[in-house]
């Protein structure tokens, strides 16, 4: 069973209706306890880190998510989900994250002709040292696939052994990471289209 985390700040019908389309069962989450014995774990988001985390802490979904993770299984980060994973987030202010992976949240430069936020189709590129073949999300997904995104921030991991794919905008910056099996994506897989949906199918997969 696939559990989403429904805190307040997500595109919860739409990640449970990817899922449902590649004929995985998702469940929607919208208390702690019903995370207890979930195969796999999925934290979406879109909205302010500052809210998004402060509403994952008052409704004690914090040490669920960490107890998840630590226990090795399945866990997938979307979007504001993947940023959460971060120790710190500088978006509009500086506001602690989870701490799961070592990293920062950092705003895309004000540059000319680099419109904020990052919205629309890009290219995920996994560099070489990237072990792309033994990533079971990237399953039949090719190199320098295009997918949809939607941010202002982008994640700046501590250890670059973490990030399985970048995107170029502006600079080149983490759009996947994979850290035994969590995974975090900076786009929306569920607005992706085929090669979305596949990496949803990719992570119903996973054991």
């Amino acid at each position: 069973m696939i559990s989403i985390i429904d805190y307040g700040m997500g595109n919860l019908r739409s990640v449970q209706k990817g899922f449902e389309r590649v004929g995985a069962e998702a469940r929607i989450c919208t208390r702690p306890e019903e995370l207890a014995g979930s195969e796999k774990l999925v934290l979406p988001g879109v909205g302010a880190f500052r809210d998004a985390i402060a509403e994952l802490r008052r409704q004690g979904f914090v040490e669920p998510i960490r107890e998840h993770v630590a226990a090795g299984r399945p866990f997938l980060g979307i979007c504001l989900g993947m940023q959460m994973l971060m120790d710190v987030s500088y978006e509009d202010g500086e506001w602690e994250g989870l701490g799961i992976i070592a990293g920062e949240v950092r705003r895309f430069p004000d540059v000319q002709d680099l419109k904020v936020p990052h919205m629309g189709w890009n290219r995920i590129h996994s560099p070489a040292e990237a072990d792309r073949s033994g990533n079971p999300l990237f399953r039949d997904v090719p190199q320098d696939a295009y997918v949809y995104f939607v941010h202002s921030y982008y994640v700046a991991p501590a250890d670059p052994t973490v990030t399985a794919a970048t995107t170029d905008y502006g600079l080149p910056f983490t759009s996947v990471i994979r850290r035994g099996n969590l995974f975090a994506t900076q786009f929306h897989p569920e607005k992706s289209q085929s090669l979305g949906l596949q990496m949803l199918r990719n992570f119903s997969e996973c054991v």
